[in-house]
């Protein structure tokens, strides 16, 4: 039997515990799965929330408060219906009860899990949905509560629950709260404190300065992946440290701070290499910590390559390789998917273009990783350690051999991202673009060797490269070696297409000096209208490399500058 609004505010304001405790509970079991709310009973369901917030002002059975605030969840799902849970003292209530107030407003004792639980849900909720209740959360200075609670990380006496509404409610504010997100990170010290969190609920301990590993794991056996708890807790503290890092890797860090930074590297690098339950799950955790990542300090990535080679490492330059290997099958199947390229692939590549950047083991790494011929080595050579082994060359920016094949065509992964340079988003284009022009040293000539000058026009256009040249950068003087294909076939490639075009007729064959002439100013009047009408604006390069618009006077320059098809010897010998 359907419950009536009415009647259920009829024993609310009886005052009876037991007549509202049978009502809520009934109408909360009705409710369970409501989501969407018709404006007929608005009134009735804001007159309820303020008798159920009332209620939680006495001193109640805990079933009695159970029943108030899973009201107060339900209720609190209509984002129409929300004015009486927004307010100061209804925010305050509700953390009072989550065990997250201070000082006069703090609950005598703790309440009982369940209850903090429903309350910390009913919060997440209103924060979500209402401006009012963010603010009354930062005047009760929530986020210190939910800070205090954290520290107790290690300890046993709180449910996965409490500790996952509490991450979850952080997360809410550092995301809708600009000051909020400021104050965790900065009074607060959030960094190190979520990464102890971060730290306890992966279950890791410390081998060395930068390098952790599962505690309890067994030398050399494969790492449990994380139960479903933990997952869903590490990717709430993901997110939360997302949060208030957001704009580190734009400003200076002093020591202290790169040492913290440096050890939530370390840690991160173990997430990278963690698995969760099921394939979805791990490429969920692995994204956000991509994500995270990408806001270190550039100088603090270099705990990603910290850990020693040990047997079944991937080891390049006496460098261990494991977690750029991570990184470059992450993106790869990103860049296959195809989907929302700006969310998904960014974080990956922005990440290897810098971590390529700034370490050479890396950068060289990216252009010639493990391939076939070391598996099928392994494979007959099992005795022979992983050390002993020489990587075949076959990855993003291998030796130049196919010569035939425009750059953009082929399913290797240089393929993939030179067919990203010319993507509608400008953003994706930009970072395909840049990460293979990092792979080339920032060296202009190899670029378009690799990528084709068509290709390559836009980023070279951005950077006033134009006319060749090597953007300035900390870069080794290695040179890059040409197979010989590429010499053999060099001085027939086609700059603009990066390969061997067929031989073509010449348009002007059997054309004289006059005719070409006149073909030629045909072009120039051309331009020169489509111009003039707005359709196109013809560009000219400066001396320092840079594009700028060809205006009007330089149309007539070049007419000057042309001969006068008309005009006959005689005419020239006579002047």
């Amino acid at each position: 039997m359907k419950m009536d609004l009415k009647a259920i505010i009829e024993k609310m304001e009886t005052g009876d515990q037991d007549a509202a405790l049978m009502a809520l509970q009934a109408y909360n079991k009705e409710q369970s799965q409501c989501f969407q709310f018709s404006t007929n009973q608005q009134d009735e369901r804001e007159r309820l929330g303020e008798l159920v917030l009332g209620f939680l002002e006495r001193d109640l059975q805990p079933s009695c408060q159970l029943a108030c605030l899973e009201t107060i969840r339900i209720l609190s799902r209509d984002k129409n219906s929300l004015a009486p849970f927004t307010t100061h003292a209804a925010i305050q209530t509700l953390s009072r009860h989550a065990g997250l107030a201070h000082g006069e407003d703090a609950a005598p004792e703790i309440p009982d899990v369940e209850v903090i639980v429903e309350a910390l849900k009913c919060l997440c909720n209103v924060v979500f949905n209402s401006e009012a209740a963010q603010e009354a959360g930062a005047q009760l200075r929530l986020v210190a509560g939910l800070a205090e609670r954290l520290k107790q990380c290690r300890g046993r006496e709180w449910s996965h629950e409490v500790r996952f509404f509490d991450l979850r409610l952080t997360f809410l504010f550092t995301a809708l709260r600009v000051d909020t997100r400021a104050q965790l990170a900065r009074e607060l010290r959030g960094v190190s404190l979520l990464s102890d969190a971060l730290e306890a609920t992966l279950g890791v301990c410390w081998v060395d300065a930068f390098e952790v590993t599962r505690a309890n794991a067994e030398d050399g056996a494969p790492v449990p992946p994380l139960t479903r708890e933990a997952t869903e807790r590490v990717m709430e503290i993901l997110k939360i440290l997302f949060n208030i890092t957001f704009d580190t890797n734009r400003r200076q860090v002093d020591e202290e701070e790169a040492a913290t930074y440096r050890r939530l590297g370390a840690i991160l690098r173990h997430c990278l290499m963690s698995s969760a339950e099921g394939e979805e799950r791990t490429e969920e955790i692995h994204s956000h910590t991509v994500n995270l990542l990408g806001n270190l300090p550039l100088l603090c990535l270099d705990v990603l390559l910290a850990p020693k080679v040990q047997q079944g490492s991937i080891e390049y330059m006496g460098v261990n390789m494991d977690t750029v290997n991570m990184l470059l099958d992450f993106m790869e199947k990103r860049l296959d998917r195809g989907n929302k390229l700006k969310e998904t692939l960014l974080p990956s590549l922005n990440l290897l273009t810098e971590s390529a950047r700034i370490h050479r083991e890396t950068r060289k790494f990216l252009r010639m990783k493990v391939g076939p011929t070391h598996i099928w080595f392994f494979a007959v050579q099992p005795e022979i350690q992983p050390s002993a082994l020489s990587w075949s060359l076959c990855q993003v920016l291998p030796p130049l051999r196919d010569v035939k094949n425009r750059p953009e065509v082929g399913n290797a992964l240089r393929n993939k991202l030179v067919r990203l340079m010319t993507h509608i988003d400008t953003d994706v284009k930009h970072c395909a673009a840049e990460f293979l022009f990092v792979l080339c040293k920032e060296n202009v000539a190899r670029f378009i060797k690799y990528t084709g000058y068509g290709n390559a026009a836009g980023l070279l256009a951005a950077r006033g490269l134009m006319r060749g040249g090597r953007d300035p950068g900390h870069y080794s003087e290695d040179e890059d070696s040409d197979t010989e294909e590429y010499r053999q076939a060099k001085a027939k490639i086609n700059p603009v297409t990066g390969r061997v075009e067929d031989e073509q007729p010449n348009p002007m064959e059997g054309m004289t000096e006059e005719q070409k002439e006149v073909e030629a100013m045909k072009l120039v009047n051309m331009f020169d209208k489509l111009s003039r009408d707005h359709v196109i604006q013809p560009m000219k390069l400066t001396a320092d490399g840079q594009m700028t618009a060809l205006e009007a006077a330089d149309f007539e320059m070049l007419r000057q500058q042309m001969p006068n098809p008309h005009r006959s010897d005689s005419d020239e010998e006579d002047a």
